[in-house]
């Protein structure tokens, strides 16, 4: 794949593509990797998941979305509503090459990934790395006591707090637990239970209201980006496990 790809603003969104082991080929199915908040695609929580699915197969496509990364746009507009855009316009450019496609997201882009495939039938399995869902609760309590169009996410100078973001968390979305029951995709999420910035409770909720039509897997002690290698080995090894049998 080397085709451009831009939104519905005409930004030109960042990807890396790689094909899986022609050995183990999983055809029909693409794998899409969105990161989370602050991130982009090349954090090793995409890269080292990436590398597992095309070694046992899979094509991935890891993306920026727009105003992160390399991808086109403004930091300041990076909300979870026009995540979600970015997200519907990489569908669009792929869906006539792979019959099914899976979604990965992590933290932030999880909760992008709940919000489209509740709407989008194209996506045929979701995973939720740390995904976020109680999405007002994140940004009261990471950046409650910054001041939006002032302040910064985690004192980075590269990552302005926007009102705009603040909003689109806290009012726009507020919670998408209730667009839960209107995923019909088979759905992995899959959790740390030392996560401090989006808590395992996330994971929980979502569980309470799907219960067994949802797999759910947690990781003792992992963090939110599953940093230490044990960690990165049960995570990567259960998505592979999992995305493997739906493929099959």
């Amino acid at each position: 794949m080397n085709q451009t790809i831009q939104n519905s603003l005409g930004e030109t969104l960042d990807y890396s593509f790689a094909p899986g082991n022609a050995d183990t080929a999983k055809n029909d199915w693409l794998v899409i990797l969105g990161h989370g908040v602050t991130g982009n695609k090349d954090r090793p929580v995409m890269v080292d998941t990436a590398k597992a699915l095309n070694a046992a197969g899979f094509d991935t496509l890891r993306f920026s979305f727009a105003g992160n990364g390399d991808s086109q746009g403004d930091f300041r507009d990076a909300t979870i509503s026009k995540e979600v855009g970015d997200l519907a316009s990489i569908l669009d450019a792929v869906t006539s090459s792979y019959s099914k496609i899976a979604y990965i997201g992590h933290s932030m882009g999880g909760a992008v990934g709940v919000i489209q495939a509740s709407r989008d039938a194209r996506i045929n399995a979701l995973v939720s790395l740390a995904g976020m869902v109680d999405t007002k609760t994140f940004a009261q309590t990471e950046f409650g006591q910054e001041t939006p169009d002032q302040g910064l996410m985690w004192d980075e100078a590269s990552c302005p707090l926007s009102a705009k973001f603040m909003h689109d968390l806290c009012h726009t979305i507020d919670n998408v637990a209730p667009l839960a029951e209107m995923i019909r995709a088979p759905w992995l999420l899959l959790h740390g239970t030392s996560d401090d910035v989006v808590r395992p409770q996330d994971t929980d909720l979502v569980q309470s209201l799907k219960g067994d039509s949802v797999k759910v897997i947690r990781i003792d002690g992992a963090d939110h980006s599953f940093n230490q290698a044990e960690h990165k080995i049960q995570m990567t090894q259960a998505v592979v496990d999992w995305l493997s049998q739906q493929a099959s």
